[in-house]
């Protein structure tokens, strides 16, 4: 397993932060890079034989990220303290869908919301001949495998984008740009990746 940078002492700590508050984006990049043994920490916890560190680790520094983008100095807590409540709860979330996973797929359970907020099912998508994911759905394979792929083929990244764009794992839906502030990057740049993961998708549900 790699080796992590030690974390910031309380003074070093309390200076990049600082930075980070201007929109010091090297701050912001350290702070992740040295809280990345606390994500190892708590993914070490949630280890079986059945799970792969580096794959829990990639999930937990989702939260890591997720932690330091939203975090409010103002309420007292050291910024570990905040993080490891956000690595955990990205770690549950990720175990609640795994769990989906492993049951069969009802054609009548509610898998997300479209742009007007109403409840998705499984059937509505498979009768769907809207775009994009929909779009792959009906290619009239087991809309069981849609679950299976997703943690399968895409990436950390890409699967964070899907599953939140679409509500996916009773993921709450979010915009281009409410991912893009949880992440750190641009919209433009969570559209290209969202093209990526769906091409993806559709390929593989083709076959």
């Amino acid at each position: 397993m790699k080796t992590f940078l030690m974390p910031l002492d309380a003074e070093e700590e309390k200076y990049y932060l600082a930075l980070l508050e201007q929109g010091d984006c090297n701050a912001r990049e350290i702070l992740i890079e040295r809280n990345m043994r606390l994500v190892a920490h708590i993914a070490k916890k949630y280890q079986n034989a059945e799970e792969d560190m580096e794959e829990l680790i990639s999930i937990g520094t989702i939260g890591l990220i997720k932690a330091v983008n939203t975090y409010n100095g103002k309420k007292g807590n050291r910024i570990g303290t905040y993080a490891a409540r956000c690595i955990e709860n990205e770690l549950l979330m990720y175990f609640r869908g795994r769990k989906k996973v492993s049951r069969e797929v009802s054609l009548y359970e509610p898998i997300g919301t479209d742009k007007e907020g109403n409840q998705i099912k499984l059937m509505d998508v498979v009768e769907s001949d809207a775009p994009e994911l929909p779009e792959a759905v009906e290619l009239r394979k087991n809309v069981a495998k849609l679950y299976q792929l997703v943690p399968d083929i895409l990436s950390e990244r890409e699967r964070y984008i899907i599953c939140r764009r679409y509500g996916l794992y009773n993921c709450r839906p979010l915009t281009q740009r409410e991912i893009s502030e949880v992440l750190g990057i641009s919209r433009s740049y969570v559209s290209r990746i969202e093209k990526k993961a769906l091409e993806k998708l559709k390929a593989e549900l083709s076959k």
